[in-house]
């Protein structure tokens, strides 16, 4: 947006005078969408800019203190940038950021982040609206930031902002982040099901990330998030079967007996066991457990649960393989390697104690 271009997009309408800064360094979008400081910072005085604002003049005020240079309905890229543009820290927002061989002039928005039912759409989520289609994009800032939802910007508020990451160069707040601000927003059981199902099914996070969000956000007393949680986690936990399964059998392990119980001939109930080789006496139990708001009692009594099924089964000589379903996602090979190991040490070990071993 050198003095050149600004000609161009004014066509015959009379441009005020420039600095000799030009703006040709910034990216194509950062021509078209611009913050009053950095008109200032060319010499575009505030009646400048207004005169050029008017009715049926060429630039258009998307936001207070965001300017579009150019008549006619802004992109969805545009409003992007200029929620950014708004709710950045001004010293920042807009301003590129050296360049670099891979992503020359990418801006440096401080303190904003995208969030919410757009966070979403940019993470790749076919669930959500298109960004067309969406009145209000939602951004993410401190707690005592000084900004007022306006226009097509709503303020979505933190005490804790999550480290964003850059999608298509725009930064926009990790997926269980995004999902809670945007359930926040949600009446309908059936939306909120579909963005928590999809979030895990398509590999985006586990359900104990979502379910930690949703607790922070204190959502979790509301009857259709609850309902949502409950398949969110019954999906997280088939996902984990069957990344276990697959795990099994892509790395050549010996295959257990699945989904069984076990107990002492003539005695107690031991506990349920996702796998286990009986000739090993080597187990691995899946852990799904979630936070959930109100339940942190109940939580912390099925995590001594976990604690004493293994020290009692170790204490019979069998291996317990405690394993995440995020390890499972991130890490199946490391493992693989773990579950065989266990296996190969079994005949180092004093024989475990007879078990029975009945299906769950």
């Amino acid at each position: 947006m050198d003095r050149g271009n600004l000609h161009a997009m004014n066509h015959n309408t009379p441009v005020p005078p420039l600095s000799p800064r030009p703006l040709h360094h910034l990216a194509e979008v950062h021509r078209r969408v611009v913050t009053a400081a950095v008109l200032r910072s060319h010499g575009v005085t505030p009646a400048e800019t207004n005169e050029q604002c008017r009715p049926g003049g060429p630039w258009q005020q998307l936001l207070p203190g965001v300017f579009l240079l150019h008549p006619g309905p802004p992109t969805s890229e545009e409003r992007l940038h200029a929620v950014l543009m708004y709710a950045a820290k001004e010293r920042t927002a807009g301003v590129p950021a050296q360049p670099g061989a891979e992503e020359p002039h990418r801006p440096v928005y401080a303190e904003a982040m995208i969030t919410g039912l757009a966070a979403l759409t940019l993470h790749g989520f076919s669930a959500t609206p298109p960004l067309t289609a969406l009145d209000r994009i939602d951004v993410l800032v401190p707690r005592l930031r000084r900004l007022r939802s306006t226009g097509c910007a709503r303020i979505v508020r933190t005490a804790s902002p999550p480290t964003p990451q850059q999608v298509t160069g725009v930064p926009v707040a990790p997926v269980p982040r995004a999902l809670a601000d945007a359930v926040t927003e949600l009446t309908d059981g059936g939306a909120v099901r579909r963005l928590l199902t999809e979030a895990v099914r398509a590999g985006h996070c586990e359900p104990a990330a979502v379910v930690r969000e949703l607790n922070n956000a204190k959502l979790l007393s509301r009857p259709h998030v609850v309902d949502a949680v409950d398949s969110l986690l019954a999906e997280g936990r088939a996902i984990a079967e069957d990344r276990l399964y697959t795990m099994v059998s892509e790395y050549g392990l010996p295959d257990p007996v699945w989904n069984v119980d076990l107990r002492l001939p003539g005695g107690p109930h031991l506990g349920g066991l996702d796998a286990y080789w009986p000739e090993q006496a080597v187990a691995v139990e899946l852990d799904t457990r979630a936070p959930r708001q109100g339940h942190r009692q109940d939580d912390d009594a099925l995590w001594s649960e976990y604690a004493r099924k293994r020290e009692h089964l170790e204490r019979l000589g069998i291996t317990v393989v405690h394993i995440t379903p995020k390890k499972l996602r991130d890490a199946l090979e490391q493992q693989a390697a773990v579950v065989r190991t266990a296996l190969m040490a079994s005949g180092d070990r004093e024989p475990a104690a007879y078990v029975v071993v009945l299906p769950r």
